[in-house]
């Protein structure tokens, strides 16, 4: 199968949008029953074997434990309970309203009835999706293209986390605005205003080093690689990056490094292309931040399976007067500001929102 197939976004923009509008659905009802998570990780999807999933939710009480999977490979939204039910109906042909319908008419003769904030965030229009007619491309072909795209990149990040000994997030797929993407936390807590809204408050709390993909919009509208750094250190944009097709771009105050999608599918080895510039943008970051690398390390993370020393063997590498857990190869066989405006919207708030620096990113 061929590795980073080509994602033009004029291709695919139509079929884009609509899907786009069935995932905020799906997503917004992990938001409503899921359990919290810090830095709000319980909100995004993540990856299977055959498209995207919501993973397993509710169960206590209010809800029966469920999940909602989109099978990208079939083509059909599945929802599973705990207690052995399933239900599943087409994706093909539906409009955002006939996806909208049929999903809470499946989850109802379930007994699964949450309730949403039922508009898109942040998208071209804000037409209640009971009322979305517009939206009904959904192409089979290129669904399926963008969910294998997702699938390689999740792996070359999940690849790159591995480097990496710190507190650092799932590689976690953002239904709100649409990248991939895993964060690195350096373990010192950002400075909070004390005007900073409630949301941003627990997505930032902590100063991150955060790396992803995203699949382009009208703003930008090119599939890239990026990172950033927050809060930016002052001169993060004037430090190397390599690849040399990799640049610094201006982006609502800050600055965000970038990688197109269609260099690095130009390159001879796009793996290590882009293994080297997510590392060249943590190291950016971990210089002008005045980060331990070599404390936070894990050598050879990428090729080997990374286990823990028993506690008597153990040596504490200290990181800001803590001790860090160090990691040791083991032989085995042979991817802000727009998710908290969203986040306080559906809890009901109206809040004041600091603008993050991330393209179409939201929560970390």
């Amino acid at each position: 199968m061929e590795l980073f197939p080509a994602m033009p976004l004029a291709e695919w923009a139509e079929a884009k949008e609509t899907f786009h509008r069935f995932t905020q659905i799906v997503g917004k009802i992990r938001l409503s029953v899921s359990n919290r998570r810090n830095h709000w990780w319980h909100v995004p999807f993540h990856l299977t074997g055959r498209g995207l999933t919501t993973r397993p939710m509710g169960g206590l009480g209010e809800q029966p434990l469920f999940s909602i999977d989109f099978d990208l490979v079939r083509h059909r939204l599945v929802v599973d309970v705990l207690d052995g039910r399933s239900a599943e109906f087409s994706l093909i042909g539906r409009s955002v309203a006939s996806f909208h319908e049929r999903l809470f008419e499946t989850l109802a003769g379930l007994g699964i009835r949450p309730e949403i904030w039922a508009v898109p965030f942040d998208l071209s229009d804000d037409t209640p999706f009971a009322e979305d007619t517009l939206h009904a491309r959904y192409d089979p072909v290129l669904i399926n293209r963008y969910w294998r795209i997702l699938s390689q990149v999740a792996q070359l990040l999940d690849r790159f986390a591995a480097d990496f000994s710190g507190k650092i997030s799932p590689v976690h797929h953002f239904w709100h605005t649409f990248d991939i993407a895993v964060t690195r936390y350096t373990g010192r807590a950002a400075p909070v205003s004390p005007e900073t809204d409630p949301v941003t408050r627990e997505a930032y709390s902590w100063e991150v080093i955060s790396s992803g993909f995203w699949f382009g919009d009208e703003e930008r509208p090119w599939p890239a690689f990026y990172s950033y750094t927050a809060p930016e250190p002052e001169g993060l944009e004037r430090e190397p990056l390599r690849p040399e097709q990799a640049e610094w771009i201006a982006a609502r105050g800050s600055h965000l490094a970038v990688l197109r999608y269609d260099d690095v599918r130009a390159m001879g080895d796009p793996v290590a292309a882009v293994l080297e510039f997510l590392d060249s943008a943590y190291q950016a970051g971990a210089r002008l931040t005045g980060l331990d690398v070599h404390a936070l390390a894990c050598p050879g993370a990428s090729r080997t399976r990374m286990t823990r020393r028993p506690e008597h063997t153990r040596a504490p590498a200290l990181q800001g007067g803590r001790a860090l857990n160090e990691c040791v190869p083991v032989r085995r066989s042979p991817l802000g500001e727009r998710r908290n405006a969203h986040l306080a919207r559906s809890h009901g708030r109206r809040l004041p929102v600091r603008r993050r620096t991330v393209p179409g990113r939201g929560l970390p």
